[in-house]
């Protein structure tokens, strides 16, 4: 059984910083491209980023909102994929929700194999 559990969401103030997690089970993922989506209060999910699968040509991808701010990566000993989220806005404030995919760019459009229940992030003013 497939399972995607995130960790790392909170309370925070804008301008700091604060990293996701998300380990994966139940198989090897090696073969997959993850990433991360997000919605917000009122808004339909939206993309994030996206990080190509270890076998393959390395890749990521990211949102216009979140390019420079935001870093994804991968541990594929762990099957763990981590956000790395600096100079937190209040836009920022969502669910964050790991995914699991053929590839990057069938995440940049939201399709996915496999989806997390989400962590929440709160960024204050």
């Amino acid at each position: 059984q497939v399972q995607l559990v995130e960790s790392g969401g909170g309370l925070v103030q804008a301008g700091v910083s604060l990293t996701l997690s998300c380990a994966a089970s139940g198989r090897t993922f090696n073969s997959y491209a993850m990433g991360w989506f997000r919605r917000a209060p009122g808004k339909e999910r939206e993309f994030v980023a996206a990080i190509s699968r270890s076998d393959g040509v390395a890749f990521s991808a990211y949102a216009d909102s979140v390019k420079g701010r935001f870093t994804i990566s991968r541990d594929n000993a762990k099957n763990t994929v981590y956000l790395q989220m600096n100079s937190l806005k209040p836009e920022d404030t969502a669910v964050y929700t790991c995914a699991v995919g053929t590839n990057a760019y069938t995440l940049r459009t939201l399709q996915y194999d496999y989806c997390g229940q989400g962590t929440q992030v709160t960024v204050s003013s």
